[in-house]
């Protein structure tokens, strides 16, 4: 798929992307045989419904048949969420797996497997997990020292634990 293409893609779908509150994150045009793959990822921060990705599949699907933004080639739209093991590469992405375990590649050749606990604008706030009955250790990362990331699939995660003074204030009351 041309630049040009890729470009006119998203300028087209971004309005009807951003009109339901999500990000759009990937459009990728891929040959399947005598036809392509339109893949249109989206997000958001509170995940995306499986009824939110059919009514906007029927939106770019209309708005696709108004304009020759695809040509004359036959095409299977395809509108998805970046799923659980999504690759971490822009900071809303980290914000959004805060509470997760993420395995990353750093800059420096290292590897590191970790917890995210906060984001802000300049990196993130880890717990790298104790090994052998070791306690978890904090640890602060930049941005700029990752290379690559994605979030790991946990099959026994435990849940978020809320910040002492935070949530429940009939404790306080009691």
């Amino acid at each position: 798929m041309s630049t040009t293409q890729s470009e006119r893609l998203r300028g087209l779908l971004e309005p009807l992307v951003s009109a339901r509150d999500l990000d759009l994150e990937e459009v990728e045009v891929t040959p399947a045989g005598r036809r392509r793959v339109l893949r249109v990822v989206v997000d958001s921060d509170d995940g995306v419904q499986l009824d939110t990705c059919a009514e906007l599949s029927r939106d770019i699907s209309q708005t696709l048949d108004d304009t020759d933004a695809m040509g004359q080639t036959p095409y299977v739209l395809e509108v998805t969420s970046p799923g659980a093991e999504r690759p971490l590469t822009e900071p809303r992405h980290y914000r959004r797996a805060t509470g997760r375990l993420m395995r990353a590649r750093l800059t420096d050749g290292g590897e590191l497997v970790a917890r995210i606990i906060t984001v802000d604008d300049e990196g993130l706030d880890l717990e790298i997990p104790g090994v052998k009955g070791r306690k978890p250790t904090a640890r602060r990362l930049a941005f700029e020292e990752i290379s690559k990331a994605r979030v790991e699939i946990e099959f026994n995660r435990k849940p978020v634990e809320k910040a002492v003074g935070e949530g429940d204030e009939s404790k306080e009351e009691a």
